[in-house]
């Protein structure tokens, strides 16, 4: 029997209907009835109150990340929808499922230039897979449905709901929705996996790039399987790496922003490429330099015969025409890939040995100016650290150090914003934290991307999510430096910071502290971290030579200087 419901009665019985056991927000007026009626009515559903809206949508973000289903998060009218949008947009460029629920002003309202009202379906439709507005309380489970399967279908992405104030506090009485299962973009035809492995059986030079949301244990399985089975080396698409374990002797490594150049000279000379659950983006397809994009291989028609599986159609030929565009899900294409009599792969047993040796001489621990030597950092943490562990980065030149030396041994283990998102990596850990109380959650963050969302670690404490922030502390924006020295002759122009007492700020929000200067005090100081029963952060005082896992400052004025 139907039973007559509030809009926000509705809104949490169809968010706990979907599985929703967390949710992200920052209060605001315009939804406060919808966090009474999740706490009323299903407390099991815990709601982070976090500290911008910025930091509570790229936790929903992360959350996405990680589980394949949607993250939720609620924001209020302008300016906290306006905060929300760089998560958003980072949901959206990483193929994340979220779903953005935010307070509008009341509908008599509408179309005045009310206070902090706004058009949002303008604001956010170039960045989602579907923005809408409820106007009737008795569409809520319609509406929700639709955005849980647009989230999940296909390419995953962000959806965003704007609801009026007045729509959640009206009565309506409406049957419940069911859970939404999201559609399947199909299985592969038999006669296109025979077409895949007779181009591998003729390819001298085979390549498989693996990449995207949504993977499942069962489809590594497949593809690792595949992989093996006919020693074909395997890359991940950019901050994808968790996709690969990285001890088998098929994976050679990482494309995307700073990729090693000589895997991007082994892909330019390869003949074969099957492009797996991912698009071949500007990211994707850097060739050489540091944003080259769509430089990797030949505009529109590729010299390598390329297969592009992906379950989104809109991906599919977009830029460049390959031998065999593929829509097919995931999990299905990597069954019929693993299911397949091998090939015989003595052919390019050679090629795929020097790939992954190239990949060993790229991982093995070089110089890094200053005290502090990163790389051996790097290679301790990855010994100490259990397989399961999480490690999440925001975006820097600092990220290379974690991107180049750290391995990657479990699905789900990295999180990282493809979209360029500074202040990303202190969410998301937290984000993680609470989703997985049980694992090690390690946050590697910049001076000044941390400083874009540092003040997260309020939320971290209060809900007792134990991450530790390593923190690199070179006083700058390294990255835009890089370029400084490149383009404008070595002239600074803003990007040296004069920063807080880091190690006095975090025990200010009651995190506990730790301030590294050399190497050897690093693993005592992470022991410490792991015993304190509480969020904790270590400085690391990072020489600004060591600006980047490549090179140094002085490497790229000795490089200016030889061109002139």
């Amino acid at each position: 029997m139907m039973t007559k419901r509030k809009g926000s009665e509705i809104l949490a019985d169809e968010l706990k209907l979907n599985g929703t056991d967390i949710v992200y927000h920052v209060p605001g007026e315009s939804f406060l009835c919808a966090l009474d009626a999740l706490g009323v009515r299903h407390p099991d559903i815990r709601a982070i109150s976090c500290r911008h809206e910025n930091g509570a949508a790229q936790m929903a973000e992360a959350y996405g990340k990680l589980t394949g289903r949607p993250g939720i998060a609620f924001v209020t009218r302008s300016p906290g929808a306006t905060n929300a949008v760089n998560a958003v947009h980072t949901a959206y460029q990483d193929s994340s499922p979220m779903i953005l629920i935010v307070g509008q002003v009341k509908r008599a309202l509408m179309e005045r230039e009310a206070f902090m009202a706004y058009d949002f379906r303008t604001l956010f439709a170039p960045m989602t897979k579907w923005v809408a507005q409820i106007d009737d309380a008795a569409r809520i489970p319609e509406f929700i449905q639709r955005a849980y399967q647009t989230a999940m279908t296909g390419r995953m992405g962000p959806v965003v709901l704007v609801i009026p104030e007045d729509v959640l506090e009206e009565d309506a009485t409406v049957p419940a929705g069911k859970p939404s299962v999201p559609a399947s973009a199909g299985i592969p035809a038999p006669d296109d996996i025979a077409r895949i492995f007779a181009m591998l059986a003729a390819a001298e030079r085979p390549l498989l790039i693996v990449g995207g949301s949504g993977w499942t244990e069962a489809a590594r399985d497949n593809v690792q399987a595949f992989a093996t089975k006919n020693n074909v080396p395997v890359v991940t698409t950019f901050r994808r790496r968790d996709i690969i374990d990285h001890r088998l002797p098929c994976y050679v490594g990482e494309i995307g922003i700073g990729s090693n150049p000589a895997l991007l000279a082994h892909i330019k000379n390869a003949d074969f490429v099957i492009m797996c659950n991912d698009s071949l983006s500007d990211v994707n397809t850097i060739g050489a330099g540091y944003m080259e994009g769509f430089t990797l291989f030949n505009i529109p028609v590729p010299q390598q015969k390329i297969v592009h599986v992906t379950s989104s159609f809109a991906e599919l030929n977009r830029v460049f025409q390959v031998e065999l565009a593929l829509l097919a899900d995931n999990d299905g294409f990597t069954a019929a890939l693993a299911a397949h009599a091998p090939t015989s792969s003595s052919a390019w047993s050679g090629w795929t040995a020097t790939l992954r040796e190239t990949f060993d001489s790229e991982t093995r621990p070089g110089p890094c100016p200053g005290p502090i030597d990163l790389p051996q950092i790097m290679k301790w943490l990855r010994q100490r650290l259990p397989e399961d562990a999480i490690v999440t980065n925001g975006v820097g030149a600092y990220a290379t150090w974690s991107q180049r030396y750290f391995a990657h041994y479990r699905l789900h283990t990295q999180l990282g914003p493809i979209s360029g998102s500074m202040g990303y990596s202190l969410p998301a850990a937290i984000s993680a934290k609470l989703l997985y109380p049980a694992r090690i959650v390690v946050d590697f963050v910049g001076d000044g991307c941390y400083q874009m969302s540092s003040e997260e670690l309020a939320t971290a404490v209060q809900y007792g999510a134990n991450i530790i922030v390593v923190l690199f502390n070179n006083n700058m924006y390294g990255t835009i430096r890089i370029h400084e020295e490149n383009r404008l002759e070595g002239r600074v122009n803003g990007t040296q910071l004069v920063n807080p007492d880091f190690h006095a700020l975090a025990k200010a929000y009651g995190a506990h502290a730790e301030r590294v200067t050399k190497t050897e005090e690093f693993a005592p100081a992470f022991e410490r971290c792991l015993d304190a029963g509480k969020p904790a952060l270590i400085e690391m005082c990072i020489d600004q030579e060591a600006i980047h896992a490549r090179y140094s400052l002085s490497d790229l004025r000795a490089r200016r200087e030889a061109k002139r």
